[in-house]
């Protein structure tokens, strides 16, 4: 079989069939190879979204041991796992077919199995359903996401030793989960599991969890997070781990060097970061320029160094971010398209869905520092809004920093009640190039959390109301 197309995407990720889609929209002849055998990419299917609606389900069901008490509620929870497991797989089906019903939609030809780039304008299908299928196309586009960044001496298998895949699978709650990698991933499905009852241990090699969030964020997010039970140990290497019946004994030493020490446990989760998936793509035959960790090297039109083929997501430069991907498929065929958009790459925001939820944009404070840059700080916290007093959800603050001369919004950094979505306002401020004033001077509903968002923009002038 051959047919001709304006548009293959390689990847069917959020950075992938966003791409797809919106070529079709702009009247491209599109089609998307996808191996996992579902749409929607890792995130979609083992990471974004089953995570979050564990993370929802272990939230309800902890408040509903430890706050209702609170608001006059007395219960008594009993956990249904299974229950929670199906109501997220659920959760995933239904969005995955909601995909391939906007391909359908789109008239975006879907193959399933795994890519390969024969040439310069030539795609096949050499494994799955539609393996030995070739197509050609004018542009070809690699989405091929991100994998779990493997570590030495620790033989994962997705029952004992797991990546954050095998952690959305349990079968029972863990008694000991050990996690190495204090970074957003590890930390949220940490919190899943020490709600419904696990002992939960952070190995971290750095000195702080979440090393590249700002530095105070940093500091009160671990002491929150080990006020609710989770461990801490940090400036800690894992050199190995042995398996048993029991479960895994970890052995460790001091990451600048020292004595060896042991910790057991009954399931470990490596959650140390991600690398570029481009597996089996025939990239090295083609002659595309990758980086010694294998990440993609693309121009400012997304093209790499052979014509023909461009990249996005996580397999190029930059934050490993569903919202990122998806920003540069939808820009990548609107170049392809002739028109002329654009990514502000220091406004994509970043959130850990834990709770509080921890948000970010822009520079921290130690960047400003390092880059010499004069900035003013305004700060507010969360037992200072009545909102969050209400709810009971008065821990963490909104800081903004801003230039100290135009008072133009440099970066933001919230941990507190719906980071997430008040991080949105100045996502927005910033794209626009406005200042702390704009925020300060534009009315916020009461009462609301992000009344806390206008306060640390007033802040920023020292001229907060309420503190």
């Amino acid at each position: 079989m051959s047919d001709t197309y304006d548009v293959v995407v390689i990847g069917g990720g959020p950075g992938g069939y966003v791409a797809a889609i919106r070529a079709a929209q702009l009247g491209m002849k599109t089609a998307c190879v996808e191996m996992r055998g579902a749409l929607g990419g890792t995130c979609l299917n083992v990471g974004c979204i089953p995570s979050k609606a564990l993370l929802q389900s272990s939230e309800l069901f902890h408040e509903a041991q430890h706050s209702f008490s609170n608001h006059g509620i007395v219960v008594k929870p009993k956990l249904d796992l299974g229950a929670m497991m199906t109501r997220k797989s659920g959760i995933v089906d239904g969005l995955t077919k909601g995909i391939e019903f906007l391909f359908k939609k789109h008239k975006i030809t879907y193959l399933k199995g795994r890519g390969h780039i024969d040439a310069p304008g030539k795609v096949s299908v050499t494994e799955g359903e539609d393996k030995g299928k070739t197509i050609e196309t004018k542009n070809i586009i690699i989405a091929t996401g991100s994998e779990s960044t493997p570590l030495p001496g620790i033989e994962v298998d997705e029952k004992t030793i797991v990546t954050s895949t095998g952690a959305l699978e349990f079968d029972k709650v863990p008694e000991h989960l050990v996690v190495i990698g204090g970074g957003v991933i590890g930390l949220e499905l940490g919190s899943v599991w020490g709600r419904l009852g696990a002992k939960v241990s952070v190995v971290e090699f750095l000195d702080r969890i979440v090393p590249t969030m700002d530095g105070e964020v940093s500091k009160n997010f671990q002491r929150i997070l080990k006020k609710q039970g989770m461990e801490f140990k940090l400036k800690t290497k894992v050199t190995g781990a042995k398996k048993s019946k029991s479960g895994v004994e970890l052995t460790m030493e001091p990451a600048a060097g020292g004595d060896a020490e042991t910790l057991s446990c009954d399931k470990v989760l490596l959650c140390i970061g991600r690398r570029p998936y481009t597996e089996g793509l025939g990239l090295d035959e083609l002659g595309v320029e990758r980086d010694k960790r294998g990440v993609i090297q693309v121009d400012s039109h997304y093209k790499t160094n052979v014509d023909g083929i461009y990249a996005i997501g996580d397999c190029i430069p930059g934050a490993m971010l569903a919202h990122k991907a998806e920003d540069e498929g939808t820009v990548v065929v609107e170049m392809l398209a002739g028109q002329k958009p654009h990514i502000n790459y220091d406004a994509i925001p970043g959130v850990i869905y834990t709770w509080p939820e921890v948000a970010d944009v822009g520079a921290t404070e130690e960047q400003l520092k390092e880059q010499g840059r004069k900035y003013r700080s305004g700060k507010f916290p969360f037992t200072a809004n009545s909102r969050a007093k209400a709810n009971d959800a008065t821990e963490g603050f909104v800081k903004i920093l801003a230039d100290a001369e135009t008072d133009k919004v440099l970066g933001a950094h919230i941990i507190g009640p719906n980071a997430g979505d008040l991080i949105q306002e100045i996502v927005t401020i910033m794209e626009f190039g406005g200042s702390a004033e704009d925020v300060a001077r534009t009315c916020h509903a009461h009462p609301t959390f992000s009344e806390a968002v206008k306060e640390a923009a007033l802040a920023v002038d020292g001229r907060p109301i309420h503190m």
